[in-house]
């Protein structure tokens, strides 16, 4: 790993890049390819900026609904079994667990999305 330009530098320098230069060149289906670019960047900066406060978070509810350790992914997929599986579950624990993972994958996909109160 190295220490400068850091990741989130390097990725913001291609996001700006892209958007005030790259866009402004750029006409019709390139520009809205750039524009998509600049978006997809933005997209993983958030993505990579979430993930150890979400993904732990996650993963913490997800042992704990399922009952055991393991990868995020391995634990999705275990939880995902056990509803298929009808296993009995804390049925509120687990649409609130649900509720929160898209809250946080939409602050991610869409930082402008805000989750009113009582909303799913």
């Amino acid at each position: 790993m190295q220490d400068r330009p850091t990741i989130d530098e390097l990725l913001d320098a291609v996001e700006i890049f892209l958007r005030d230069t790259v866009v402004e060149e750029l006409k019709g289906q390139p520009r809205f390819h750039a524009r998509v670019a600049a978006n997809a960047i933005a997209i993983v900066r958030r993505e990579l900026a979430a993930d150890a406060g979400f993904g732990a978070e996650e993963t913490d509810r997800l042992t704990t609904l399922v009952g055991e350790g393991g990868s995020r992914l391995e634990l999705n997929e275990r939880l995902a079994a056990m509803i298929g599986e009808g296993v009995e579950m804390d049925e509120a624990a687990v649409l609130e667990h649900l509720r929160q993972t898209v809250r946080e994958k939409l602050a991610v996909a869409n930082p402008k999305y805000r989750a009113e109160p009582g909303r799913a």
